[in-house]
């Protein structure tokens, strides 16, 4: 079985469209081959900078012939049927099979489609790859209609086994494929004939070209670390910055260059960022200090003065790129240290959404709510208020405008400038936490006060102008900050009515505060119109509050999920009063999970729904409702005395543990009745002879379906 290469080489691939363009070559190319009958043992992708390579392994030299008995009309069917018919098999008349059927004759075509070189189907297959390749942009060049993410120079592609290789005969726009490649554009430029993928990969790294981009990668972090580490400093890690490099250079030779001695005063996130977007740079820190002392680029080849005049160059440009990083620092610090007010008041012009006002309007509603969420969350309220006003003023900063990742963290920079509490600075920087599953959450009451506040009045606003998610639609990233609200509560064991915060929120975005007092202070004629108001707030409140809640037990069930609690365990706890208490609803729901995982527990979800069924049942036939509370004196069997005596002790220890939200003990007492309520079902008959005795022990069953949904609605757990 032959084994087949194939190169498609241009000018420079943008780094970030090279591993998703390789996917997209080896799914074509073995996809259309499979679809025309070549089957293939295994295929792989690679990408430099200048070509994409494929290589199949264990081709069939020729698709097999292939039968195909296709059943078309009536033989007396009207003749443009049987046109029709002939037309899609590629058939003639007297090439029909005539079959008697139960329905009368019917044509048959018996389709023989003999097998093709593979060499034929992999022209034609390549040539579609390339014409219709999924680039995100692409371009044209000189006068052909080809379209390439940049200029397509030439196309290899060979089949090889035993015997030796053969060139696949084909030709896009003018390029004609062949058997050669070009090895490092500055190190080895010229061709190299191959003959194999073995030969290719050989040939190319002797012309200091390194095929696979993951063993570039990996190069280029070993030389990295080990440079770093003979000066006694250690790399930032980053990988998105190690795989972008490594698509940018087909031959990586690394460098270690200084930072100027005037730039080491700057923070070292600031060099981070200002070294990584512009330069593309490797951060190299000092362990003892934690500050970054140098830089690691990568050169795409070897020079006679071992990279000096190339770290040279880019000493120079990285000190320009730094004097405007400095320029930002000291002229935001001079504000910070004067008068942070100009930020916050330039935000006034600064539009949040057309609906919901400016980021200034913005701010004014996150620190009412911090100020109300402070006590809440165990913060001072004047503290929480004021970071709240200032948690945001960085965004006018020039730094944060030239480097917007950097924004939180230079306000904690800032605001530490200007004197204030650390605790107001940290919000700053915290209040956007957590921004994914694995982000950390803030533990520090300010911070949280400050974060949840942002966060809840997102939501109220967005929610209030009904612009919620749809589907895969969530453009203002809704889910995201309902995870954070959720993970900020529970982690930090908060006890947060949603319900009242949201109307709290709602009150603020919809200044029905405002309107209140506006119409408690006008004139008759004036107070109606701000009585219409009042009323349209109140309205959409009311409209939007389930419904958000609603959203909240959503974005909840998908946290617990991948947690492994069940939907139906939280369906249970969802259905219980204080619903909109997260950090109850957890421990509920954890609590009835782990009850749910013994032996008793599972069992218990059995007994309780026979004693329910049976309970509901005989309510809907007798028409009354079974609540009166059994008496024990009517009690016959011993099944049934054990089961009075049992209820009662789980009771004692359900109530009070319930009421001091101890859901773990009282998940425990109430599985403790799966064996009395077990014996009393073996043991005892409900729809006895006695109408006494009957309803006496349909009282029983209502007592333990009350009491074990006074844990949790049981009726929604599955089995």
């Amino acid at each position: 079985m032959p084994d087949l290469l194939i190169e498609l080489f241009s000018e420079e691939i943008p780094a970030r469209m090279q591993k998703r363009a390789g996917e997209d070559l080896q799914k074509l190319v073995t996809n259309g081959l499979v679809e025309a009958g070549l089957t293939y043992a295994s295929a792989a992708a690679f990408s430099t900078p200048r070509r994409l390579t494929l290589t199949v392994e264990g081709l069939l030299a020729d698709s097999p012939t292939t039968r195909e008995e296709r059943k078309g009309p009536k033989a007396d069917a009207p003749e443009k049927a049987i046109e029709g018919f002939l037309r899609g098999a590629g058939l003639t008349r007297d090439q029909l099979e005539v079959r008697d059927t139960p329905k009368g004759q019917v044509l048959f075509a018996l389709i023989e489609k003999p097998g093709r070189p593979a060499s034929d189907i992999i022209a034609e297959v390549l040539e579609a790859t390339i014409r219709n390749f999924p680039w995100p942009k692409s371009m044209r060049w000189g006068t052909g209609a080809l379209k390439w993410v940049r200029p397509l120079h030439s196309v290899l592609c060979i089949l090889n086994d035993e015997a030796g290789h053969t060139v696949v005969p084909m030709d896009v726009d003018g390029i004609a494929s062949g058997d050669t490649t070009q090895g490092h554009r500055f190190m080895a430029p010229g061709e190299i004939s191959v003959t194999s993928f073995a030969d290719y990969t050989t040939k190319l790294k002797r012309a200091h070209v390194v095929l696979d981009a993951s063993e570039r990668a990996d190069a280029i972090w070993n030389d990295a670390t080990n440079m770093a580490f003979a000066s006694g400093l250690d790399v930032v890690h980053d990988a998105g910055l190690l795989a972008e490099v490594a698509g940018l250079v087909e031959w990586p030779v690394v460098l270690m260059g200084k930072i100027g001695e005037d730039f080491l005063e700057l923070p070292a996130e600031v060099l981070q960022t200002s070294m990584k977007e512009h330069q593309k740079f490797f951060s190299v820190r000092n362990p003892k200090t934690g500050g970054i002392e140098r830089f690691i680029t990568v050169a795409n080849r070897e020079t006679a003065d071992q990279g000096a005049t190339i770290l040279a160059g880019n000493e120079k440009v990285l000190s320009a790129r730094l004097a405007d990083a400095k320029f930002f620092w000291e002229n935001d610090l001079r504000i910070a240290k004067s008068d942070m007010s100009v930020w916050t008041q330039s935000l006034e012009n600064v539009t949040f959404h057309n609906k919901l006002g400016s980021q200034s309007d913005r701010i004014n509603r996150i620190a009412a709510l911090a100020r109300e969420l402070a006590p809440v969350v165990g913060a001072d309220a004047d503290m929480a208020e004021e970071a709240a006003r200032l948690a945001k003023a960085d965004l006018s900063s020039e730094m944060v405008y030239e480097f917007p990742e950097l924004q939180g963290l230079m306000g904690r920079y800032y605001i530490e400038a200007s004197g204030r509490d650390a605790a107001i600075a940290a919000a700053a920087q915290e209040h956007y936490s957590p921004l994914g599953p694995s982000d950390d959450v803030p533990t520090a009451p300010v911070s949280v006060a400050v974060a949840l506040a942002d966060k809840l009045d997102t939501l109220s606003g967005f929610w209030a102008i009904d612009e919620k998610p749809t589907g895969s639609k969530d453009p203002f990233a809704l889910r995201r900050a309902a995870l954070g609200v959720i993970r900020l509560v529970i982690d930090n064991d908060l006890n947060l009515s949603l319900s009242d915060t949201f109307s709290k929120a709602l009150n603020v975005v919809l200044k029905l505060s405002e309107w209140r007092l506006a119409a408690s202070e006008a004139n008759a004629d004036k107070a109606k119109q701000f009585e219409h108001q009042v009323a349209i707030a109140e309205g959409v409140i009311a409209s939007v509050l389930p419904d958000l809640l609603s959203f909240f037990h959503d974005r909840l069930k998908v946290y617990l999920k991948d947690q492994g609690v069940r939907h139906d365990i939280i369906d249970a706890c969802i259905a219980m009063p204080q619903n909109d208490d997260l950090t109850l609803l957890v421990k509920r729901a954890r609590a009835l999970a782990e009850t749910l995982k013994t032996d008793d527990g599972e069992n218990l979800i059995q007994g309780f729904k026979r004693a329910n069924n049976i309970l509901t049942q005989a309510e809907q036939t007798d028409g009354v409702e079974y609540s009166y509370g059994a008496d024990p004196k009517f009690a016959e069997t011993d099944e049934e005395h054990a089961l009075f005596t049992a209820l009662d002790t789980a009771e004692a220890k359900i109530t009070p543990a319930m009421d001091i939200q101890d859901f773990t003990t009282a998940m425990a007492a109430m599985a403790s009745l799966r064996t009395p309520i077990d014996a009393f079902f073996e043991g005892t008959q409900i729809n006895t002879d006695n109408g006494t005795v009957r309803r006496n022990r349909l009282n029983l069953l209502s007592r333990i379906r009350t009491l074990c949904l006074s844990v949790a609605d049981l009726t929604k757990i599955d089995g």
